[in-house]
């Protein structure tokens, strides 16, 4: 492993943060193990689960396939940063009510997916938001209530 450093400035859920790191180091790396923000999850590090997903300056990323160095400038929201201190994001509000969660594992990545979705205009029909949402895979199969919840913060009924 290299011992060579850098020093580099995220802006994570709007706070700056420091970070000394070896540059090959992965934001999804940086977020959990740096900066202790272990909402976005490890699943397959190959960018093939959708676990690990991130907003950059809005986009959905995964998390494990770009280095931190590369989010410099970037406005970096995770899962933690999401809510309005104790209110809920409506797509997380929209998750609860329609139980699009069982064990956990893939929400938070479910949840930030279906906010860039919302954001990029993609949720007019329930096609629309399987096709946008086919990058983050459930192990518990709650795809109908990810797509119900989608749908009710579109504002398209329950």
């Amino acid at each position: 492993m290299s011992r060579h450093r850098i020093e580099i400035t995220l802006l994570v859920n709007s706070v700056e943060r420091r970070l000394t790191l070896d540059p090959r180091t992965t934001l999804l790396d940086a977020l959990r193990d740096h900066l202790g923000l272990t909402g976005a999850k490890k699943g397959c590090d190959r960018g093939e689960c959708g676990a690990c997903t991130v907003l950059a300056d809005g986009r959905a990323i995964y998390s494990c396939l770009t280095l931190a160095v590369m989010q410099e400038g970037q406005e970096l929201t995770t899962i933690e940063g999401l809510s309005d201190g104790e209110s809920l994001h409506p797509v997380q509000a929209a998750f609860v009510e329609h139980d699009a969660l069982q064990c956990g594992f893939c929400t938070p990545g479910q949840v930030l997916s279906a906010v860039a979705c919302l954001a990029e205009g993609r949720a007019a029909t329930d096609a629309q938001i399987r096709e946008w949402m086919s990058g983050n895979l459930c192990r518990c199969s709650a795809y109908p209530q990810i797509v119900a919840a989608v749908r009710a913060a579109a504002g398209r009924g329950p």
